[in-house]
């Protein structure tokens, strides 16, 4: 999928991307507010800690660097792969979009992802994608169903017009997506308390067959535009 295996900022032309298959969401619980923010402070602080600290931002004996960087937030490698067994998983402390008035881009990656987004009080999160997300409901368990709606992608070249489909996670709750291998997506945050557990299920396979020299949350990434967008662009939610 890559044309460079280590470009980290490598662009693909989005008038002509066709999404492999489609996200699916899964809502799984809401918290009260002063649980939630425990719950999404404590992963945080993890992410954080692990910025300062010279065992994380410096390569280990299998050549990792547990501590990085993503347009979304600050990213720590949880769990690092290894022989026999080929998946990962990080942690993301998401940025505010207010505080840098930037969006993340809308982006696909070279390997499925598992993602768990919580938030905690006075924060959602904007979940978008180029095709329309799969929410499951199972009647009597699932406890909400997030708010959906559609936009135009703000950063689609001129006579490429792309529909955008958005889904916010609301305050204090946990949503599941599951993200096929080559779908786009873009997540970005709207106020201080959001967090990503992200599983990675082929992350060495992914490595190898692509051929890329490391594990680096970037280089797997592949963007459909040049330049990350202003806040408003992703910052309004309209109900």
């Amino acid at each position: 999928m890559k044309v460079s295996a280590d470009a980290e900022n490598e662009v693909h032309d989005v008038a002509r991307f066709t999404d492999a298959a489609r996200c699916v969401v899964t809502p799984v619980l809401e918290l009260p507010a002063d649980a939630a923010l425990v719950v999404v402070g404590a992963f945080a602080r993890l992410v954080r800690n692990a910025k300062s600290s010279a065992a994380a931002t410096t390569p280990d004996g299998d050549g990792i660097v547990r501590s990085q960087t993503f347009e979304e937030g600050d990213v720590y490698m949880l769990e690092a792969p290894f022989d026999g067994f080929f998946a990962d998983r990080y942690l993301m402390d998401f940025y505010d979009v207010a505080e840098r008035d930037l969006c993340s881009r809308m982006h696909v990656h070279t390997g499925l992802r598992f993602v768990r987004m919580m938030t905690g009080p006075d924060t959602r999160i904007r979940v978008s994608s180029l095709s329309p997300f799969d929410v499951r409901n199972v009647p009597g368990v699932t406890p909400f169903l997030p708010r959906t709606f559609e936009d135009a992608l703000p950063d689609a070249p001129p006579g490429a017009a792309r529909t955008r489909y958005n889904l916010v996670v609301p305050p204090c709750s946990f949503v599941d997506v599951q993200i096929p291998r080559g779908v786009s997506h873009q997540f970005n945050a709207v106020g201080e308390h959001a967090v990503i557990d992200s599983v990675h299920p082929e992350e060495s396979i992914e490595i190898f067959r692509e051929r890329m020299s490391g594990f680096r949350m970037m280089a797997q990434t592949v963007f459909l535009a040049a330049e990350p967008p202003p806040a408003a662009s992703c910052s309004d939610l309209p109900e």
